[in-house]
């Protein structure tokens, strides 16, 4: 007996209506980045191991797919374990591959240098509702600049992709330089990146674990009571901006982090549908950040997981051997954001509804007649198909229903003689005769 075929979990088959969904998505984002200057850029599936570890942080190293040795290279390595079983792996996320790209072509290019990627990730993560194995990414970077006008744009470009897809969102905004003054007024600033990891599981497990969590990675009592204020942070920007002040005095880099903050909050001007908020426990738990950290979530639906993030890295191509060039970027889920779009119905109704006209099937005879008239439809911008089998005008109908093809073209033995078709409003079931000639048969479908 056959097995019964699957697929791997986290992974997911995307029929045609799924389909048309998500490249709904990536167009929209796409015509976004465009009109914002970005340029395309694709990158391999694979990378070098050791371009992705270590640029993501202890547990995002854990989740990296690691490819394994092949042939003799994997025998070796299967009698020498310390050689390693792996030398290459998937790509984690876009903007460590990106970093190595401007590496290797920094000679080619003009900075600042804008790109966006649309392409698929992996991470050898628990599968569960909003999270998966293998999904695609669209970011956006801007690398090449210190300028703060590049976290404006991208707040405002954010904000254009949710109001074109109806989303309502809020972006949530705070800055790694803040974080950083709080690990150091807290007295332990060698433990930054333990405490940011911490901190950003903050709405996933709460704040008994994540203090949990500190004190197993070996921060002292005293340094998190020093944290406390940051989970007692109420109110607009406006209103935490004064007592951020106050209690981080001390922090000379905790002080340049609100002095980016509030030139953000103050240039960005007014948003079409996104509310702009600043969140003080928002860590983005990724190593390699340094400066803004952005967070969007929609405000309508279930899902409660981030649907696009990002933020400012001073010096990732810098592992790379290329010192001093910061970046910004932004990446949209696109995954996360079909699942919202799917369950608050934000999705066009008409999506996906190319095809206008089918042509029924009567036979050879019918069929070779309809094929001239096929062609000088599509020539006129229509798109059309023809039934390729001779079947009951029910099967016909039903497969246009199925497909939402909204026009029946019915030329049977009679419409032949008479010079004529009969054009089925499918939703409508009304009938007209029409004059067998693209023009007739356009003015027809366009006025129905």
């Amino acid at each position: 007996m056959a097995t019964k075929p699957s697929i791997p979990k986290g992974t997911r088959d995307f029929g045609p209506p799924e389909m048309l969904r998500r490249k709904y998505i990536f167009s929209t984002i796409e015509q976004v980045f465009r009109m914002y200057g970005f340029l395309p850029l694709e990158t391999p599936a694979m990378e070098h191991l050791e371009t992705l570890t270590g640029k993501y942080g202890e547990e995002g190293d854990r989740l990296i797919f690691k490819v394994l040795k092949r042939g003799a290279e994997l025998d070796r390595a299967l009698e020498d374990r310390s050689k390693g079983l792996a030398d290459e792996a998937l790509r984690y996320d876009l903007t460590v591959p990106f970093a190595r790209y401007v590496v290797q072509h920094q000679q080619e290019l003009t900075f600042p240098f804008k790109r966006y990627q649309v392409q698929p990730v992996w991470r050898a993560d628990r599968p569960q509702k909003g999270r998966y194995r293998e999904f695609y990414q669209c970011d956006a970077d801007v690398i090449g600049s210190n300028s703060l006008l590049n976290e404006v744009e991208l707040v405002q470009l954010l904000d254009e992709v949710f109001t074109r897809l109806g989303l309502p969102v809020a972006i949530k905004l705070n800055n790694r330089k803040v974080l950083s003054g709080i690990a150091e007024v807290s007295g332990q600033p060698d433990k930054v990146v333990d405490i940011v990891t911490a901190i950003d599981k903050l709405d996933k497990i709460g704040r008994e674990k994540v203090e949990e969590e500190m004190r197993a990675k070996g921060v002292r009592d005293a340094a998190i009571a020093g944290i406390a204020p940051l989970f007692e942070l109420k109110g607009t920007w406006k209103e935490q901006r004064p007592q951020l002040e106050q209690w981080l005095a001390a922090s000379a880099v905790a002080q340049e982090g609100l002095k980016e903050l509030s030139f953000v909050f103050d240039t960005v001007g007014a948003l079409k549908s996104a509310v702009l908020e600043f969140d003080p426990t928002l860590a983005r738990g990724l190593d390699y950040y340094t400066g803004a950290i952005f967070e969007v979530k929609a405000t309508e639906g279930t899902l409660q997981s981030s649907i696009s993030g990002g933020g400012r890295y001073d010096d990732l191509t810098g592992v790379f051997g290329l010192k001093g060039m910061s970046g910004v970027g932004i990446s949209f889920g696109a995954d996360r954001i079909h699942d919202v779009l799917l369950e608050t119905n934000k999705f066009p109704a008409e999506l996906g509804g190319n095809m206008r006209l089918l042509f029924a099937n009567f036979g050879e005879a019918e069929a070779l007649h309809c094929l001239k008239l096929l062609r000088a439809v599509r020539d006129a911008g229509i798109a059309a198909e023809l039934y390729p089998d001779k079947a009951r005008m029910a099967k016909q109908f039903k497969y246009a229903d199925d497909k939402g093809i909204p026009f029946v073209a019915i030329l049977g033995e009679n419409e032949l003689k008479q010079g004529t078709i009969t054009l089925k409003h499918m939703k409508s079931g009304e009938q007209q005769a029409v004059n067998a000639n693209v023009n007739d048969i356009l003015d027809a479908i366009q006025h129905a």
